[in-house]
């Protein structure tokens, strides 16, 4: 998975700079390629068609990844654990696709992923003159409202009554502009691909982040359209039959979740000092929790293995930021950086004069962001509340509280344009498993007691005389929504419906939602608005500094990225290549699990191609969400499947480290002959292209 290391970086060679970017650095918005600078790194000059065809080619999965067509059948190319959620629903004791693969062979035989989403990008529209136009003047809680409104009616007008529409509008450069992104939302979508867990995740959390690596991440979907068809699907990505080598040009298109690369030190230093710890303290003991709840038969194994797999890479990505922002060289590089900044803006009257007080403002709001973040992770985010049941309430709750409002004054999330969205999260027919959610339940509600006390309002209201345990247990026993149709039920009988249920997860999930929204709203009103108000001012100086030959940051939107394939040197002095082969996979096989290869890969031993490329590392600038993006040569053909950073991506959130940051991806060869001589999926691989 792209997540973090395990220790600190070097980082003397950390580009941070806030003009130009460096060579291979950057994750670009589609309107704003550098197409000069990556004509001078890699030879080619992307144009026009070129990339409008890796727009309609690449797809995000709402969950949190990324994606590409890859054939003209709605073919779609992920990771393993962009899907693990679908092989975890799909798993039983007498079919358990985690760790057994799956392959479809035949259309028919395609297995629905009812949680999983597929949007494809249509278009981009520039929407900062309407969001500045609603805002102009205002401050505080009526700058939120107000932007909340704007936001809310863009979308709205975008998608109108389209439930296969989906339109965001995303903020760029800290809030300096606006774009609506409109996606064509593709809700059928079915598994024809997915190989063991063992292989798909070789090396476990030991391997996670580092290189060599001999990993299959990676899985097949296919998108069907309203008709119950494989969708036609023109625009997509031909695998490559020659793959690449050393020092190729590459392009990553994908959808990275976010940076940080533009935050202030008043901003970077809250991250390392109180969110970090906050959730590193948390997610180790709920690690803990997890592997215990495991340990008591191969069911629960099955139960929390997905759960502990997102808690470990949690971790890792918690710890990698934290460590960075540790390094005193690290950040003090960050500081020059700002400094420099401030100082270019110091100099010109005018942009001295738009600033103003931004920075000192930024610092303020978090002294009180510290204050209120407590609530706000608890409550709002329902840390307390480690419970699927539990978010399916307050979900369920809120629905039926924001209906009642115009659609202006909603809550974001609940406006009309995020409507259908919420209604197939509802009808998604996994199983939720009574006993994980129990166990994790009763777990937050003790983590609840512990931060705020036993004599807090909240915690009273919560547990009363009770134990966390026997709340927990009461709660997820005494719920019906574990059932899709009693969930739909609920959404649809609307404020009436959840007012009439004695379901005991909506009580609870209403007990508390009143000090949910005050902390949610503090936050807004005195932390958020500010900061983006603020931000906004630093933004524009920075625009008339250095143009727009800086990258925003990332915001779970398209984005493009160009590199080489190529290796790196250790600060020890040793060569790492940039390519490991089969050969390597069963070299590293020790029949010990993470190390254990499945009995397929022990079968296929003499009939694999041992010199085959498997994983590979390029320059590419990625960071977590592009996970399932597609690796590309300057033709738009695959040439690897985007799965992690190395030990040197570490620092990626905050800045790019152009000598030893590395992507890695599995080799479109290493696919290849696994589909071919590992699960005989001929048909895949015709479908691919790939004679």
């Amino acid at each position: 998975m792209v997540k973090p290391m395990r220790i600190a970086v070097g980082t003397a060679t950390v580009a941070l700079m806030v003009g130009m970017a460096h060579a291979d650095e950057g994750m670009w918005t589609l309107d704003n390629v550098p197409r000069a600078a990556i004509a001078k790194a890699t030879g080619f000059t992307p144009d026009p068609a070129w990339l409008k065809k890796i727009q309609l080619s690449s797809v995000r999965l709402a969950g949190g990844c990324s994606g590409s067509f890859v054939s003209g059948e709605g073919l779609v190319m992920t990771n393993h654990h962009c899907v693990a959620d679908c092989v975890a629903e799909l798993s039983s004791a007498e079919d358990d696709v985690q760790a057994n693969g799956f392959l479809a062979k035949t259309r028919a035989d395609e297995r629905k992923c009812a949680g999983i989403e597929v949007n494809q990008l249509t278009d981009i529209t520039d929407v900062t003159d309407k969001v500045n136009k609603a805002t102009d003047g205002k401050s505080g809680q009526d700058f939120a409202n107000a932007r909340r409104a704007a936001l809310t009616q863009i979308e709205k007008e975008c998608s109108g009554d389209d439930a296969a529409v989906r339109c965001d509008v995303v903020t760029l450069y800290q809030g300096g502009r606006y774009h609506l992104y409109k996606y064509q939302r593709y809700q059928d979508v079915r598994l024809a691909f997915a190989p063991e867990a063992g292989i798909a995740a070789f090396g476990g959390d030991p391997d996670n982040f580092n290189f060599p690596r001999y990993c299959l991440d990676m899985s097949l979907l296919r998108v069907y359209d309203a008709s119950g068809k494989p969708l036609k699907s023109p625009n997509h990505f031909k695998w490559s039959k020659q793959g690449t080598k050393d020092g190729e040009a590459t392009f990553v298109s994908g959808h990275p979740g976010s940076t940080s690369r533009q935050r202030t030190i008043s901003e970077l230093e809250f991250v390392r000092d109180k969110v970090a710890t906050s959730y590193l303290f948390y997610a180790q003991e709920r690690r803990g929790r997890l592997i215990e709840f495991g340990r008591e038969n191969e069911d629960r194994r099955r139960e929390a293995f997905e759960p502990l797999a997102g808690t470990e890479n949690g971790i890792k990505v918690w710890k990698g930021r934290q460590q960075a922002l540790a390094d005193k060289e690290f950040f003090a590089s960050k500081v020059k950086a700002e400094q420099e900044l401030r100082s270019k803006i110091a100099a010109d009257p005018k942009l001295s004069a738009d600033v103003g007080d931004a920075y000192d403002v930024i610092a303020k709001a978090q002294d009180r962001y510290a204050q209120l973040y407590p609530r706000l992770v608890m409550l709002e985010r329902m840390r307390a509340f480690d419970s699927e049941l539990a978010s399916y309430a307050r979900l369920l709750l809120r629905a039926a509280d924001e209906s009642k409002l115009p659609n202006n004054e909603r809550l974001r999330e609940y406006g009309e344009a995020r409507l259908p969205a919420l209604k197939q999260r509802l009808a998604n027919p996994a199983p939720v498993h009574k006993d994980l959610e129990i166990a994790m339940l009763t777990f937050s509600l003790t983590k609840l007691r512990e931060e705020f006390g036993p004599d807090d309002a909240i915690v009273k209201a919560v547990l009363g005389k009770q134990s966390p345990d026997q709340v927990a247990t009461a709660a997820v026993n005494g719920s019906k929504l574990g059932d899709p149709a009693e969930r739909l039920r609920l959404f649809e009988g609307g404020k009436a419906a959840i007012d009439a249920s004695n379901d005991p997860l909506i009580k609870l999930m209403a007990a508390i939602d009143p000090a949910a929204r005050a902390a949610r709203k503090a936050v807004e009103e005195e932390v958020e608005a500010p900061v983006e108000q603020a931000q906004a001012r630093i933004a524009k100086a920075r625009f008339a500094l250095y143009g727009d030959s800086v990258y925003p940051d990332a915001t779970f939107s398209l984005r493009l990225s160009y590199g080489k394939v190529q290796g790196w040197e250790e600060l020890d002095g040793h060569m790492v290549e940039p390519y490991t082969t089969f050969a390597g996979v069963y070299e590293r096989d020790t029949g010990a699990a993470p190390f254990d290869l499945p009995p397929s890969w022990e079968k296929a031993k003499d009939k694999v191609n041992l010199s085959t490329p498997f994983n590979a590392v390029t320059t590419n600038d990625i960071i977590g969400g592009n996970s399932g993006s597609p690796a590309l040569n300057s033709k738009g053909e695959v040439i690897g499947l985007v799965f992690d950073g190395n030990i040197h991506s570490l620092s990626g959130d905050y800045g790019y480290e152009p000598k030893r940051n590395r992507t890695v991806m599995v080799d479109v060869r290493g696919m290849t002959e696994a589909l071919r001589n590992v699960y005989h999926a001929d048909h895949l691989v015709k479908e691919l292209g790939v004679k």
